[in-house]
């Protein structure tokens, strides 16, 4: 069902773009509707406009807070055209149709970003603008509504395929649009309040997001996959290599987000399948790296690699011997890129920008969402509690600290081992705690070339001294888990036996 615009109201926060679009409005012989800048920006152009306030008869009032907001321009949008109670309450009231609606709103997100500022901030929040949106978008068997420059071509095409009509096809499409477009613009708002209120769950909660991009597939190839970003952009950019997958960015996220823990401009993370499986934070790269890769070589073949500092040419050179999927850093150096885009395959990440947020996070199933806050500690020894008669030095205890960061991050059932700031065996996901102590124990017999100390952490108590004994078994000289089982007293007390320095932490820290 074809529909002919005779005439269309815009106002625009976003002025970019507008001329090509007057054009065809103009070659189509649409009368336009504007106020304010828009108005403004239209007569610029040298294109005739007729004034919102002269077109109702009223003039703006409150500052500008209300100058679309009137029933000539509403019952224009939102009647229906093949309606005759409709066509003759407009006649009565000698009200005209309105066929076109370009509309987008204040930028509450920038100004968000620009000021802490309250009062400034709410004077950013549009009224006129989604409601205008919202009428044209419920009305489009006969109104056309376009709410994001995004689309001005789109129309410019419409109008001039059908010679300035629009299809019933495109209308609802359109349609579809700007009612994501008010949804978004609400989410964000609503985020805001809550935010600024300390409501971290409300009874309603709206999540919004931008589509970066439409992924090759999920996890799966026979799943579809997207990723969205609150910002336009995601904080991370690909400079280098072929496009990311749904397990690509799983993968990077996964190590970014522990290897932002560690200390500036330090330590290496290697992750498969979203799990460590080399982490170091010896503050030599190139020494780091190796100790990581050390870790479980063979884990690492086909994984990703994360550094917590600019990539150099010699560290370059050492990533290109083994086949990874993707390397991000904090940057990396002429020379290195270099070397590094000698594989083009190869995703190159520069994580400068990105940070570990304070938002919440989700996880879906079917119709339902589970939402936490991030676990956000950074610890430090006040985190933590001797609790064995014989008590670490200070190497042991920052080994214990780096080992139980590392572990917090590992999928539960976790258990890592750890030597000179580096792990040496990492066992995780297992159902049973035992099961990841022997796979930890097994990785560090296989790869640890030294015997230097090993300590041991897990991201949760053990129930029983089956697991304790089975790391004291195999060389570990002291553990770090969580208090808080009923038998804390009985692994103190084999500690103590076996003279083991334990430790607990006050706070468990599981990643299901």
């Amino acid at each position: 069902m074809m529909k002919k615009i005779r005439s269309a109201i815009i106002s625009l926060s976003d002025k970019s773009n507008l001329k090509p679009l007057l054009v065809i409005l103009k070659k189509n012989n649409i009368k336009l509707i504007s106020s304010g800048g828009t108005y403004k920006e239209i007569k610029k152009h040298g294109f005739d406009c007729l004034e919102v306030s002269k077109y109702t008869g009223t003039n703006e009032m409150l500052g500008g807070r209300v100058k679309t907001l009137h029933p000539k321009i509403y019952a224009g949008i939102l009647n229906k055209r093949n309606n005759k109670k409709h066509l003759r309450d407009l006649k009565i009231s000698n009200f005209e149709n309105i066929d076109l609606v370009i509309v987008n709103f204040y930028p509450f997100e920038k100004k968000l970003i620009e000021t802490k500022n309250h009062k400034k901030i709410l004077e950013q929040i549009d009224i006129g603008g989604p409601t205008l949106v919202r009428a044209a978008a419920k009305n489009y068997t006969d109104v056309t509504v376009v709410a994001s420059s995004d689309h001005y071509s789109e129309l410019i095409n419409e109008l001039k395929i059908y010679k300035g009509k629009t299809s019933l096809r495109f209308r609802k499409k359109m349609s579809s649009i700007a009612f994501s477009e008010t949804a978004y613009y609400d989410s964000v708002i609503s985020n805001y309040f809550n935010s600024i209120s300390g409501i971290l769950f409300p009874k309603k909660k709206t999540i919004y997001g931008n589509l970066v991009e439409t992924l090759r597939y999920g996890e799966n190839p026979h799943q579809q996959g997207a990723i969205y970003s609150r910002d336009q952009n995601l904080s991370i950019k690909k400079i280098h290599g072929k496009e990311l997958s749904y397990n690509n960015y799983n993968d990077i996220f996964s190590a970014l987000t522990l290897s932002k823990t560690f200390p500036k401009n330090s330590g290496i993370v290697i992750v498969k399948h979203a799990n460590p499986c080399g982490v170091s934070i010896i503050k030599n790269n190139l020494m780091s790296y190796n100790s990581a890769l050390a870790s479980d070589p063979v884990s690492a073949f086909g994984g990703i690699v994360s550094c917590n500092f600019k990539i150099r040419k010699n560290l370059a050179v050492e990533l290109n011997k083994t086949f990874l999927e993707v390397i991000v850093a904090k940057g990396f150096d002429a020379n290195a890129l270099e070397v590094l885009k000698s594989k083009k395959n190869l995703r190159l990440i520069d994580s400068t920008h990105y940070s570990n947020s304070s938002f919440v996070k989700f996880d879906s199933f079917g119709d339902n969402i589970v939402t936490q806050t991030e676990d956000e500690i950074f610890f430090s020894k006040k985190n933590f509690k001797i609790v064995s008669k014989k008590k670490p030095n200070k190497s042991q205890l920052e080994n214990l600290i780096f080992a139980f960061n590392t572990c917090r991050h590992v999928k539960s059932n976790g258990i890592v081992l750890a030597s000179d700031m580096s792990t040496v065996g990492i066992g995780s996901g297992q159902p049973s705690r035992i099961d990841s102590c022997k796979i930890a124990v097994s990785k560090m017999q296989k790869y640890m070339k030294s015997k230097k100390e090993v300590v041991a952490a897990s991201d949760a108590f053990f129930p029983f001294v089956d697991g304790i004994e089975k790391l004291i078994q195999h060389g570990v000289s002291a553990v770090i888990q969580p208090e808080g089982s009923i038998r804390d007293k009985e692994i103190i007390k084999f500690a103590d036996a076996t003279e083991t320095i334990l430790v607990f932490s006050k706070t468990r820290h599981f990643k299901h």
